[in-house]
């Protein structure tokens, strides 16, 4: 379990692939200080188990589903991701309950620079749309983030200037693709909502 505050970004040294799964190397500082091998790492919003660390970084291996469902496939030496270590019971949950399991991916629609941050609107695939609300809380790219504005098969988030720093929200752009967990409450309430109705 992760809030959606991250930590550091961290950068890719190294990817290797194959037929059912792809191994990263990301270089980290802050993560690494009480991480262990079997630990819990979000990275970019995913929730992948760390299976070897060394002085500069941590390995992860992402499965062929999850290579398929996020944006992971696409990610290349070089590039820069999101990083959050599971959360302790006794942590303040700044951001808000965040399982780093991916429902789907989005792309951004439109970035809008402002004096004071950015607006950017994404859009999403239409059938989630009930795990969208005005005010409500979305992970993006692991993120947690409210949503300021909704409309059809879109939604716009409002960043700070302090996000887009300690974020990759600051290299992000149009017709990039983000990962997107949807509020988990929301996808609960609409399950047992949805099975009282079966019949008896």
């Amino acid at each position: 379990m992760f809030t959606g505050i991250i930590e550091e970004i961290g950068k890719i040294d190294s990817v290797q692939r194959d037929a059912d799964s792809t191994v990263f190397h990301i270089a980290a500082g802050i993560v690494i200080k009480d991480l262990k091998v079997d630990h819990s790492v979000s990275v970019a919003g995913c929730c992948l188990t760390v299976t070897d660390l060394d002085a500069s970084g941590f390995v992860v291996r992402a499965v062929k589903e999850t290579l398929g469902k996020t944006t992971l496939g696409d990610f290349r030496e070089g590039a820069h991701v999101n990083l959050e270590r599971a959360m302790k019971l006794s942590d303040r949950l700044g951001g808000h309950l965040v399982q780093g399991h991916v429902d789907a991916t989005g792309t951004v629609h439109s970035v809008t620079h402002l004096d004071q941050g950015v607006e950017m609107w994404i859009s999403y695939p239409k059938r989630y749309s009930a795990w969208v609300v005005p005010a409500g809380s979305i992970c993006v790219n692991g993120v947690s983030l409210t949503i300021a504005e909704l409309s059809v098969e879109k939604f716009k988030v409002a960043l700070i200037p302090h996000t887009l720093v300690h974020t990759t929200f600051g290299d992000i752009g149009a017709s990039d693709k983000v990962n997107l967990e949807f509020d988990m409450i929301a996808k609960y309430i609409e399950t047992v909502v949805a099975r009282r109705q079966w019949p008896s």
